[in-house]
């Protein structure tokens, strides 16, 4: 038992610095108009409480399927990503989330992580 006392801060610290405990806003409307050039555009806020991450090296994506959609940040805010999801002629809906990858200051030097959002649906309506 003396073991597990001396040795249970060390097992923890790693949970501790890694990780990002993260709140994931979709700022899409879930219904959108057809568009003629099949580009939805989809919004995303991230909150995150996790105080060593590098928030410079954030790089998030649309993950449609097997395929990932670049993000950019949107202007005048500093936790707001947009971006566009194809949605091909015919489909009525697609199901998409996000990923973030990021680093995080550890011993030594900044290591990768990454946090993925729930899943989300997009429909289109019309033509």
């Amino acid at each position: 038992m003396r073991i597990l006392n001396k040795s249970l801060p060390s097992l923890l610290l790693p949970l501790l610095l890694a990780g990002c405990a993260t709140t994931f806003t979709n700022l899409t409307p879930q219904l959108q108009e057809r568009k003629a050039d099949n580009q939805y555009p989809v919004e995303v806020a991230l909150d995150c409480s996790q105080q060593s991450l590098r928030w410079e090296t954030i790089r998030p994506s649309i993950i449609v399927g097997t395929e990932s959609f670049p993000m950019q940040p949107t202007p005048l805010m500093t936790n707001r990503w947009e971006g566009y999801v194809p949605v091909p002629p015919g489909a009525e809906l697609v199901r998409y989330h996000y990923k973030f990858d990021f680093n995080y200051n550890s011993f030594g030097k900044p290591k990768a992580d990454s946090a993925v959002s729930p899943e989300y649906t997009l429909r289109v309506k019309g033509k």
